[in-house]
């Protein structure tokens, strides 16, 4: 048993120390075979690295020969180059040099023509004095002789012929203005009539007039208070009249009778809302008319507010006129004119359109429309010469120029017209417009309507202001500034109306 195991110990020693010796040879195999492979690289960078110096060395001179031929080649040029510039030098020295004798040759000449002027003055001065020695006067008295010697010779002549030309062109110019005037005016077909004082709203049936007129006359009576004319409902069957002098006035209260008859409802309330909206419709309308005023007058370029105010000379009548169908015929009467006689025919159209233009605000603003239009189309920047002609239309002040004498020829043409002219009625306008404005001029007073051809004027005062003794007292005192102060046919009835109104709303 001890030999087994002693037999078994000697096996695994004898076992490992062949394992040993084996695995020891192995490893210095491979050792052997780092080193070789070591060395061999070794050897591979050292070729390659002398390789690479060799490359870079001769990449290197190459790099050194170029730059050699570069820096020749420039040196080259450089020499070039310092070569035609001295031969620029060379040039400009002697381009002044040139210059230099240029120079001298011109002073020498001026020189020598100054000299020559001296000379040349100095000669004329010799001959005049010689000149007046021998006629014994000087050159501004031999001036005088001869121009008055000729004068004389000629003047007989000059003035034949004169008065010849005169009596020719004034021949001549009086027929031409006869053909220019007539053509001018065949050419304008405007209406020359407007309506007077009063208009006529036709009604349904005479059934309607009593509702106009309505309990105790509370409608007729709310309906004149606010539209401020007279209703007239007299036996005339199917129609009533309106009366008042003022064409707004007037058709505001036709369009409202006639909306509040064909409506039905007619009361004070409806009265008063109906008025108000054909009032806010009559400003548009004036726009549309002033607008369309001039488009048919072929004018441009007016600003919008100033064709506002052109279109409310549609209720203004003028020398039995209306207002703003005698503004277009003058514009075109002068237009027509300034396009025979060579005149500017856009300032004739524009002057002719806008030169009555001051009546439109001649209720509001002290002083004759002329000067007032004037003003007014200055504001808006329109040329002077339109301003000067609408100025001097009437011969306050006296036309300056072609344009503005024959705009002012165009409107004598167009109030002078057969049929045209209604001096008194405009006098009648006239003056119940001042009676109107004297009795808005008291303290206290809203508004005041004058009615009944001026033998009547219905005053109404604010409550808050007045009350019922003020009234009384106003009253008496507009009778006694009316007396004193205005030109009136017969009596005068004066209303002073004192309302006061209460509202409340149910919620």
């Amino acid at each position: 048993m001890w030999l087994s195991i002693l037999l078994g110990l000697a096996g695994l020693a004898a076992g490992v120390g062949a394992g040993y010796y084996y695995r020891k040879n192995q490893i210095e195999k491979k050792n052997k075979d780092l080193v070789e492979e070591s060395e061999k690289i070794l050897s591979d960078a050292k070729l390659k690295s002398k390789e690479i110096v060799y490359n870079a060395r001769n990449e290197a001179l190459r790099l050194q020969e170029e730059i050699k031929k570069e820096e020749h080649e420039l040196q080259k040029k450089l020499h070039e180059r310092e070569g035609r510039l001295m031969k620029k030098e060379e040039g400009l020295d002697s381009k002044s040099e040139e210059i230099e004798k240029v120079k001298e040759e011109l002073e020498d000449k001026m020189n020598s023509v100054r000299q020559l002027r001296e000379e040349v003055e100095g000669i004329y001065r010799l001959q005049s004095q010689q000149l007046e020695k021998i006629a014994a006067m000087s050159k501004e008295e031999a001036k005088d002789v001869l121009l008055k010697k000729v004068e004389e010779e000629s003047k007989e002549d000059l003035v034949a012929q004169i008065k010849k030309a005169e009596k020719e062109l004034q021949e001549k110019s009086e027929e031409k203005a006869k053909w220019i005037i007539a053509d001018a005016i065949s050419r304008c077909a405007a209406e020359t009539t407007a309506e007077s004082t009063a208009t006529i709203v036709n009604l349904p049936n005479d059934e309607m007039k009593g509702r106009i007129i309505g309990r105790e006359g509370r409608n007729i009576n709310a309906f004149e208070q606010i539209t401020g004319v007279d209703v007239i409902v007299d036996d005339t069957p199917g129609s009533i009249v309106i009366s008042g002098f003022d064409l707004v006035r007037r058709y505001i209260a036709k369009v409202a009778l006639e909306r509040l008859i064909e409506d039905g409802r007619i009361h004070p309330a409806r009265i008063e809302e109906t008025v108000i909206k054909v009032k806010d419709e009559v400003n548009v309308l004036i726009k549309e008319l002033g607008e369309k005023a001039v488009l048919e007058a072929g004018v441009t370029g007016l600003h919008p507010n100033l064709v506002k105010i052109l279109g409310r000379l549609k209720f203004r009548v003028t020398h039995g006129q209306n207002a703003l169908k005698h503004s277009m015929e003058v514009a075109f009467l002068a237009a027509n004119l300034a396009a025979e006689l060579g005149a500017d025919e856009g300032v004739c159209r524009r002057a002719g359109l806008l030169h009555d233009i001051g009546k439109a605000v001649d209720h509001e603003v002290p002083g004759p429309h002329a000067k007032i239009g004037a003003d007014i189309v200055k504001k808006f920047g329109l040329p002077a010469d339109v301003v000067h002609a609408i100025e001097a239309h009437h011969g306050n002040v006296a036309p300056e120029t072609l344009e503005a004498q024959l705009v002012q020829t165009a409107n004598l043409i167009s109030n002078t017209r057969p049929g045209a002219n209604k001096d008194n009625l405009d006098a009648y306008v006239r003056r119940l417009s001042e009676f109107e404005q004297l009795c808005n001029g008291f303290e206290g007073v809203n508004k005041a309507y004058v009615i009944q051809a001026g033998t009547e004027v219905r005053i109404f005062i604010d409550p808050d202001k007045l009350d019922d003794l003020a009234s009384i007292k106003l009253s008496h005192e507009v009778v006694r500034t009316i007396e004193r102060d205005l030109q009136h046919p017969g009596p005068v009835k004066v209303h002073v109306i004192r309302e006061t109104r209460a509202e409340e709303y149910a919620k």
